[in-house]
């Protein structure tokens, strides 16, 4: 297939970039340095090719993500980083031979491991992001708990999620060590092997974890763009131009195609206004018609891929591959 036969609006990877963001990770962070989250493209093909590259372990954001990256085989080691009242879904996997970690942060979500029989955990602790994870000086009876309850605590885990898009790499590095500190200090508290963090923005100045949850460097997005990261802008979203005005033009990729957290999405050749539901209004460079295809770069990528059903790898004008995005859903 050819990319002019692409109904649209549809996700593109440049195969070879996508390729040449993978390898220049797995050199900087190599085996399990690097425990890649999936959540950043909810596809097992493009997870395959990660463990292509050496990562066996992965992290998920969601139950449905852990099922399905156990269903294509790529279940030897998920952590799921994130809180669950109900973890009944994971302890089955777990009987199945799937090997699943599961974030907590409180004596419920303890509770929610032993009870579905999820025998492996991380402590998670707030490291100044407002979101979950447990006050550092709480980690530690938390571990207790946990330990007497039957589970094993493999460590911690603290996403600085509140640093990583920040586009002044000194920035970033003072308040990381401002993060890691308290992260440092749960850990001796709750002892174990692992310490899980990081993400696309902290990868190469994180040196406190065992391990980094880098997820965005693969397909990248204009947001990451902005910190001058060794990771080429992979992704994109093939739109048509429906209809020309004398100062703008409007493509089919709007809202309902695009993460729109992070601010406008870019156009090649053009400056974006607005979007709206199934309308990108933008001004371009040179002159558009009808029927003309554009290419638009997403501000934030995990957003954007789950909208679309298909990841579509290509090679110049041709559609080498085309993966379904099969960890949507919950």
């Amino acid at each position: 297939m050819r990319i002019g036969n692409l109904t649209t609006p549809s996700l593109l990877v440049e195969g070879e970039l996508l390729d040449a963001n993978l390898r220049a990770m797995s050199d900087a962070l190599p085996g399990d340095r690097l425990r890649p989250h999936v959540k950043a493209h909810k596809c097992t093909g493009l997870a395959a090719r990660q463990a292509s590259f050496g990562h066996v372990g992965f992290t998920c954001a969601t139950v449905a993500e852990v099922e399905g990256m156990a269903r294509a085989g790529l279940g030897d080691d998920l952590l799921l980083a994130n809180e669950v009242a109900d973890a009944t879904r994971l302890g089955a996997l777990v009987r199945a031979g799937t090997r699943i970690t599961l974030a907590v942060d409180s004596e419920e979500t303890i509770t929610a491991a032993v009870r579905a029989g999820v025998p492996e955990v991380l402590i998670d602790v707030d490291v100044g992001l407002p979101r979950c994870g447990c006050r550092p000086k709480d980690a530690g009876s938390l571990a207790d708990s946990a330990r007497r309850q039957g589970l094993s605590v493999r460590g911690v885990m603290g996403y600085e999620g509140h640093i990583v898009g920040l586009e002044s790499r000194a920035t970033r590095e003072e308040m990381l060590e401002v993060s890691m500190h308290l992260l440092r200090a749960a850990h001796d508290d709750v002892g174990g092997d692992v310490i899980s963090a990081g993400g696309t923005g902290t990868y190469d100045i994180n040196r406190l974890a065992t391990e980094i949850q880098a997820g965005s460097y693969a397909l990248m997005d204009t947001a990451y763009a902005k910190l001058g990261l060794p990771f080429a802008q992979a992704l994109s979203v093939l739109a048509t131009v429906i209809s020309v005005n004398p100062k703008w033009a409007v493509a089919d990729c709007g809202l309902k195609a695009l993460g729109m957290d992070h601010g406008n999405p870019s156009v090649e050749s053009g400056t974006v206004m607005f979007c709206s539901d199934e309308h990108l209004t933008f001004v371009p460079d040179s002159p558009v018609r009808v029927g003309d295809r554009i290419r638009v770069l997403p501000a934030h990528v995990d957003p954007t891929v789950a909208y679309h059903a298909f990841l579509h790898v290509v090679d110049g004008e041709e559609v080498a591959e085309s993966w379904p995005v099969d960890l949507r859903g919950w």
